[in-house]
């Protein structure tokens, strides 16, 4: 999954990027609200972490942005102030939760994954889609029983493509949430379509159905129909 760090406290911010890239997410960091403004009119995410002291402006006002633009971007406070009314404030604006701090990392993963399950697919454990089937926190994917051997940029495409099932994708938006804005220096997407074409075929040789039609001049179509 795709998040944004917004933490001033250096240190911190690393030992958190570090924690959420082992756990298999790509994980990108700012350090103050400029930047952060920057990355969430440039960019989506699954998730936002934000911490609300920050050095330039206040996290709320990020969140405040991001609901007047009707991001669907789940978002998390984390900050130093146990105070109720921050608390409330946040929820009240939008964010999905709190932490204060300090907290254990594997409760902040956790709640950045029931997050994007409530989005994305309504808090279910495992997602099905006709014959497939995916268990989240085993990443394992499976076609009738039958188990995927998937890369993780494989997994994440398909996961990418099943949150946004029936809706015409880009190639841009596909490299952009896998890649984030590294790619900003890609000279092609042509290894998009290698991606594409390596899940289709692991997809197809389980015996499933090839759910990811070509829109020609336009992107990719994960669907039945």
């Amino acid at each position: 999954m795709k998040i944004l760090l917004i933490e001033d406290e250096k240190e911190l911010s690393i030992s958190i990027s570090e924690y959420l890239q082992k756990e298999n997410h790509l994980c990108e960091a700012v350090f103050n609200f400029e930047h952060a403004i920057e990355k969430i009119n440039l960019y989506q995410y699954d998730c936002i972490i934000v911490d609300i002291n920050l050095p330039d402006g206040s996290g709320l006002n990020l969140i405040r942005a991001l609901k007047e633009n009707k991001s669907e971007t789940g978002i998390i406070i984390i900050s130093a102030r146990n105070s109720l009314d921050d608390k409330i404030s946040g929820l009240e604006i939008g964010a999905d939760d709190y932490l204060t701090k300090p907290f254990h990392l594997p409760e902040l993963n956790a709640r950045i994954k029931s997050i994007i399950r409530r989005r994305n697919f309504g808090g279910v454990n495992e997602i099905i889609f006709n014959d497939l089937r995916i268990l989240p926190e085993q990443m394992e994917v499976t076609i009738n029983g039958q188990v995927i051997i998937l890369t993780k940029k494989e997994y994440d495409l398909l996961v990418f493509f099943l949150s946004n099932r029936d809706r015409i994708l880009s190639r841009e938006a596909i490299a952009e949430h896998l890649w984030g804005d590294e790619m900003d220096t890609a000279d092609s997407f042509d290894f998009i379509y290698t991606h594409i074409k390596n899940l289709r075929k692991k997809i197809m040789e389980k015996g499933g159905e090839d759910y990811i039609k070509t829109v020609y001049g336009m992107g990719y179509k994960f669907t039945d129909q």
